[in-house]
């Protein structure tokens, strides 16, 4: 048999509408809080997706933020240069020079895809955001305004100071100080060659 259900309170007529009222009065006694923007400038945390900078001298053209962009927004241009060969008898090389990198920033959704797909940290967030124009065409922003923003990249953060030191600082330490100590140690005194004992004609030493 099933259990009785446990009795129901009776609501007030009108309850939700008094507390809703008290919630609204609440809301209006407190003091409001007014940024004065755009003479004051708002304190942005470092990690706000304002704009996208471009570091140029590590984008290796691999296009695979052109590929997985979402809104295909980024347009890259390149074309193969050859490589002498660096010895002699070896082979020449050819590699990608970037000639176009633009961002259309009325098409971007802000997703960050491009920034993190990224193998080589050519793509970064900067927290500016004062960037609107009265043409939506100025919005494309090309690779000479993108270099641009890349001033306006924060630092990053500082590690914890119980983390590791990341490998490539480490390894650098170690490449560094075994150069400083190899230019420190004095060079080793030549050995003292003894003078050739002269021979008389018949071949034997004196």
């Amino acid at each position: 048999m099933a259990e009785p259900l446990p009795p129901t309170r009776s609501r007030i007529p009108g309850s939700g509408l008094a507390k809703g009222l008290a919630v609204t009065l609440r809301t209006m006694t407190r003091k409001t809080v007014t940024e004065q923007y755009p003479d004051v400038q708002p304190d942005l945390p470092p990690r706000t997706r304002g704009v996208i900078g471009l570091f140029e001298e590590n984008c290796t053209v691999c296009m695979l933020c052109a590929r997985e962009c979402p809104d295909w927004c980024i347009y890259i241009d390149s074309h193969k240069e050859t490589v002498p060969a660096a010895t002699q008898g070896g082979r020449e090389r050819s590699r990608n020079v970037l000639d176009r990198f633009a961002i259309d920033f009325s098409l971007c959704m802000y997703c960050g895809i491009c920034i993190e797909v990224c193998p080589f940290d050519a793509l970064f967030w900067s927290p500016e955001f004062e960037y609107a124009e009265t043409d939506i065409h100025e919005l494309t922003h090309e690779r000479d305004k993108l270099r641009e923003w890349m001033w306006t990249v924060p630092a990053p953060p500082a590690l914890d100071p119980g983390a590791e030191e990341p490998k490539e600082i480490a390894a650098a330490r170690k490449t560094a100080e075994k150069l400083a100590a190899a230019q420190a140690e004095p060079a080793a005194p030549a050995e003292p060659v003894e003078p050739a004992r002269p021979t008389d004609p018949e071949g034997g030493a004196s």
